[in-house]
């Protein structure tokens, strides 16, 4: 997962989301709607009149059809969790990612590599852990020897004692594959108890961490963040106009 591999600088990562089909959907009932109207007003021009207002009426409902919650109209989403690994344990994280999802039911995830594409890997790295409620550390031994994984841990660390919020919402992992000994993990993250895959405790350990309540109070700030921004942006824009 270095910088310098295909995989990450081809795809970095964005937390940008596909638009909703609900969108796609309102979209193709307004433009329907507005072929009939103007096939309406083209009948009336030719004396076949009194179904305009009718079509413009189905024209206006289905403009009011297609308001969709934020979320889900192609805005950014807030994910439970984000796994920062190294390249090479790319099937290793999506492995993790499907048990969590489908074992405890915590979603939605996703793995650092398989982010949309589109910005810089610094910039991709803050939207990981500032657009995620918990940041999950794959220790491997692969990790370990990644300068650009060394790099990520200590960026999130930094983030979870600068940002009152985001307490203890960096969570090392040892997975089930190629875990890295805790004789050989980084001082650093010594001090944190990390999931362990292998424990009889490890379901335990997930309900106690993930809980729901901290997840809906970090999503809380980070939409009052976003909306703070743009009241800032659409400000500064106008005092630009003037």
């Amino acid at each position: 997962m270095g910088t310098g591999k295909s995989k990450i600088d081809a795809c970095p990562l964005s937390l940008s989301w596909h638009k909703s089909r609900s969108v796609e959907t309102a979209a193709g009932r307004r433009e329907s709607a507005a072929e009939r109207a103007g096939e309406a007003a083209s009948c009336d021009s030719a004396g076949h009149g009194g179904g305009v207002g009718t079509e413009a009426g189905e024209l206006e409902e289905a403009g009011a059809q297609e308001k969709v919650p934020e979320e889900e109209a192609g805005q950014d989403v807030f994910l439970k969790f984000v796994i920062l690994h190294a390249e090479d344990d790319t099937d290793e994280a999506l492995r993790v990612l499907e048990r969590l999802q489908n074992d405890f039911g915590i979603r939605p995830g996703l793995i650092f590599a398989e982010m949309p594409c589109g910005r810089q890997h610094l910039q991709n790295l803050d939207d990981a852990v500032n657009g995620s409620a918990w940041t999950i550390l794959l220790l491997t031994e692969n990790f370990l020897r990644d300068t650009w994984c060394n790099f990520q841990f200590y960026t999130s660390l930094m983030n979870s004692v600068n940002r009152r919020h985001k307490y203890n919402s960096v969570i090392p992992m040892r997975p089930l594959n190629k875990a890295l000994p805790r004789a050989r993990t980084p001082l650093a993250l010594q001090t944190i108890n990390a999931l362990e895959e292998d424990s009889s405790g490890f379901s335990t350990q997930v309900e106690r961490i993930f809980k729901d309540s901290v997840y809906k109070t970090q999503r809380t700030i980070w939409r009052e963040t976003r909306h703070a921004g743009q009241r800032q942006f659409t400000g500064a824009g106008k005092v630009a106009q003037w």
